[in-house]
Formats: structure tokens, sequence, C-alpha cells
């Protein structure tokens, strides 16, 4: 069985117990969560997020990038979003390699160049958080009432610690 076999089978389970149908289209604790991709950081699990509660915004880091930038800039201005929590997580595969690094990779095992590519490796957590803060206050696309706070989700524990503005 594949793993795509796997989670339809899971799904037919679920969609047997649905019951989430009317959830609302706009988030109605009126915030986005901008998170990693890793398969241990599950924000509506540690959060106890219900459908229709928040929007999730997910890529590798959990970094600001013009992409996270557009969802938030949809999630605030057309769908009512006031808050912002960026979370970061410990253990994070993004503390593991340098832009060069798997540039490099890709280069030997493609052929194809990535030097324009910043894939946004951080060392520091905490630090890599509050650059994200700031660039999302920075943008003038988005509400200046917005209120965005930082976070560290400890892969370990469950815990949360909010991250100390600069």
């Amino acid at each position: 069985m594949t793993a795509v076999d796997e989670v339809l089978d899971r799904n037919r389970t679920y969609a047997g117990a649905f019951s989430d149908g009317d959830a609302p289209a706009r988030p109605t604790l009126r915030l986005a969560v901008l998170t990693c991709i890793d398969g241990r950081v599950q924000p509506a699990r540690f959060l106890r997020l219900g459908a229709g509660e928040a929007h999730v915004i997910r890529n590798a880091g959990g970094r600001c990038t013009d992409d996270a930038l557009r969802s938030l800039i949809v999630s605030t201005r057309l769908l009512g979003t006031r808050e912002c929590m960026v979370i970061h997580h410990t253990d994070c595969g993004m503390q593991t390699f340098t832009n060069e690094e798997v540039r490099t990779k890709l280069k030997s095992e493609t052929g194809a160049s990535a030097d324009d590519i910043d894939f946004m490796p951080f060392t520091d957590l905490a630090a890599s958080a509050r650059v994200d803060v700031r660039t999302i206050r920075g943008n003038p696309l988005l509400p200046d009432d917005l209120d965005v706070t930082a976070w560290i989700y400890d892969v370990r524990t469950g815990t949360l610690e909010r991250v100390a503005a600069d």
C-alpha cells in the first residue's frame, strides 16, 4: 500500500464522521498562524483550533516569504484576521544547512542552478522569528493595527514560549 492509498483510506473514515461542513470561511478567532511544514508541528492540535477558527500558513521554516505575505494580505484585508502568530520550532531542519550547501547539493543532483533562491536557513530560532515579525509589521499592505507576535514551539514537550520583541 502506498502512502497515498493509506491516507485515502483514512479520509474515507474521516469523511464518514465529518460534521464541519458549515464551518465559516472567515476565521472566527480572527487569527493567522505562520509556521513550519515539519510534520511534528500541528498547530490545529497544539492550539486546539477548530474548523473555521484560524488561517494556518505553512512553509519550510515558517518564514515570512513573499508567498506568506500574499496569504497574510488576503487573510487580513479580505477575511478579517487581526492577529498573527509567527511560530518557529525546536529541532528545525532549516538550522541544519546553509544556502551554499543546499545550492551545491541541488546543482550536483540536478545540474540546475538554485543560485537565485534564498532558502532562508537560520541558526537562531528566536532571531529568525523576530526577523519575520519585523518583515510582517513593515509591510505597507498589511493593517497597521495587526498584532504580530513570535513564538517557539517545543517539539518534545508541546509547549509554546513567547519570543521577546526587540
